[in-house]
């Protein structure tokens, strides 16, 4: 028996698990978890020490005691959530006298594959579980021995509270294992990729099972003409340097030009945490001097619609928000864009023109995370519209159903 096969038959199982149940296994595994940081530490640092330092990744990939007992954490947080699986979407009477329910029921099988953050096993296992779903994940190898080490504690939480392990099963890291999750047709109902624009693609052209798209965010804040520069340095540095090697992390800042003169403060805090800046004509002049010389360099054509994933952003100098806004449509991947301004109009049209996942006014795109919007936790960003968009945790693992009940009804 393959492994899909093991995860479909387990999936009859995870579906009939009750609420009290599931909700034993996810506070246990987070207990689990905080008791076994010493064994996650050890294994985490072995995959540490095999990453170049150089490479941003390594802040993905390093887990701390904090880091671990937020893991835990956002466990016990899914466990308080209501799972919508078995809610009435919609429900309605036929004039025949048949009754229509509309109900949410898991998706099945769901297969991740993600790289190098472990977070994710614990994460996609608590999201999964608590929607009836078994989910088969396939982390990357920069992470493989942390992963090994969490899915032993998951495993060894499901046993302990009398669930079939088969609800969690971590593939190999070869890419052999990749191709064969994806080819994985009537045994895996969706395939999920986080990580990379690069690993999103190959899912999305290789794969023969329905896929969502997750993960790559090119995302731009717009400084208005009418906007706050106070509000504007805050958010701009959160933005940038909070963790840059997440997906909701700042990319290009689109500056209206009447406000060059207040780039310099703007950008002031970012040369602490020594972010390199791609300037524009216009906002490498109005820069020059203010920023450090070894960290001010002049955009190319290249410096915009990049993912940086480091210590890095592009500036854009633009005549209005139209023309902030045809840069964005040009440039963005659809994932959280920002707007810093006090008029509500310009505002207005902001959100309406921006095609995003996550559209904020006066707001960091750092809070595009399903923890922040009360989720728990997440499975990843959505940055496609079909089926989920944004941030995807427990409704989004979930599809439904028809109910059709009446008393014998026949159709002529």
């Amino acid at each position: 028996m393959t492994v899909f096969e093991t995860a479909r038959r387990a999936a009859i199982e995870v579906a009939a698990l009750g609420v009290e149940q599931i909700n034993l296994v996810l506070n246990h595994t987070a207990d689990n978890i905080v008791a076994a940081t010493a064994a996650l530490m050890a294994a985490n640092d072995r995959d540490v020490a095999a990453m170049s330092p150089e490479n941003p990744m390594v802040d993905r990939l390093r887990l701390t005691p904090e880091r671990i007992r937020a893991i835990a954490d956002d466990m016990r947080s899914v466990a308080r959530l209501s799972s919508p699986v078995g809610e009435v979407m919609e429900q309605w009477t036929r004039p025949n006298g048949m009754t229509i329910t509309r109900r949410r029921v898991p998706l099945g099988v769901v297969g991740v594959i993600y790289e190098a953050r472990p977070n994710v096993t614990f994460d996609v296992f608590s999201l999964c579980l608590k929607t009836g779903n078994v989910c088969v994940l396939k982390g990357g190898s920069d992470a493989y021995q942390t992963n090994l080490a969490a899915i032993e504690i998951i495993h060894r939480s499901l046993a302990e509270c009398d669930v079939t392990c088969d609800a969690a099963l971590l593939l190999g890291c070869e890419r052999s294992n990749t191709e064969q999750l994806l080819r994985a047709v009537g045994q895996v109902d969706v395939v999920i990729p986080r990580g990379s624009a690069s690993l999103i693609r190959y899912v999305r052209e290789n794969a023969q099972v329905p896929v969502i798209e997750t993960g790559a965010g090119v995302v731009h804040t717009y400084f208005d003409i009418d906007g706050d520069v106070d509000i504007a340095a805050a958010i701009v540095t959160n933005a940038k340097t909070r963790r840059v090697s997440v997906c909701n992390a700042l990319d290009c800042l689109i500056i209206h030009r009447s406000r060059l003169g207040d780039l310099p403060e703007v950008c002031a805090r970012m040369a602490e945490s020594r972010v390199v800046i791609y300037a524009d004509a216009e906002s490498y002049a109005a820069l020059e001097g203010c920023y450090p010389a070894e960290l001010l360099q002049q955009a190319s054509e290249e410096s915009f619609g990049t993912e940086f994933l480091d210590y890095k952003m592009a500036i854009r100098t633009v005549d209005s928000a139209e023309q902030a806004l045809q840069h964005i449509a040009r440039y963005s991947s659809g994932h959280s864009e920002a707007i810093v301004t006090d008029n509500t109009r310009t505002a207005e049209l902001f959100i309406s023109r921006v095609d995003a996942a996550c559209v904020y006014v006066n707001v960091s795109t750092a809070f595009t995370d399903g923890g922040q919007f009360g989720f728990g936790a997440e499975i990843g960003i959505s940055t496609q519209k079909l089926h989920a968009r944004g941030p995807m945790a427990l409704r989004e693992l979930t599809t439904y159903k028809y109910i059709i009940t009446g008393n014998g009804q026949t159709r002529n």
